[in-house]
């Protein structure tokens, strides 16, 4: 990761954090899978002297959620259903009470060619819980990361819609890119 010894700062200008979601029960062909971006989040990574991460802290702002794409479905997308899917997230995970996610690294586990895990715990909707990340280095600075969250282990209960023929599934991908070259 980053070279210097020290605490490095990174934000939405450095990388896209990504939520994928997946439609589910017996109108799934009507809905569309997501693909949401968290429009604003911040990172702290320290990095010890012998330039190895140290330390990861991700804080993530709910109420920043946008949605990028939507595929399948009976039609696409409009901007108006872009926006009113949001505001329904945002109601799902109950930003009202709990307007942020965070991560905080516990274990940095990351070989020489980049590759590796970050364990640690997640805080979404109130409640914290164990998360294990896959990172692989995809540039010289850049890292891409995956994990999935199962809603239901957070105490949210998944979208339903058609009196629950319309389901968004309980387990959501989540997809982090970042360049720490960034300035």
């Amino acid at each position: 990761m980053a070279q210097q010894s020290g605490r490095h700062t990174f934000s939405s200008d450095h990388g896209r954090v990504i939520l994928l979601t997946a439609r589910d029960g017996l109108a799934a062909q009507a809905g569309h899978d997501l693909t949401i971006e968290v429009g604003t989040w911040s990172a702290e990574l320290t990095v010890a002297d012998d330039g190895k991460p140290a330390g990861l802290t991700v804080r993530l702002d709910l109420n920043s959620l946008v949605v990028r794409e939507g595929t399948g479905g009976v039609k696409p997308l409009t901007d108006r259903d872009r926006r009113e899917i949001a505001v329904t997230a945002r109601k799902v995970l109950g930003v009202d009470r709990h307007s942020q996610a965070t991560f905080t690294a516990s274990s940095l586990e990351l070989g020489t060619n980049g590759g590796g895990f970050v364990s640690g715990t997640l805080s979404l909707a109130g409640t914290s819980r164990p998360l294990r990340l896959h990172v692989a280095r995809t540039g010289e600075d850049s890292y891409h990361a995956t994990a999935s969250i199962r809603q239901s282990e957070f105490g949210i209960r998944p979208y339903t819609a058609f009196l629950g023929a319309l389901k968004v599934s309980d387990v959501v991908g989540v997809q982090v890119d970042v360049d720490l070259a960034s300035p």
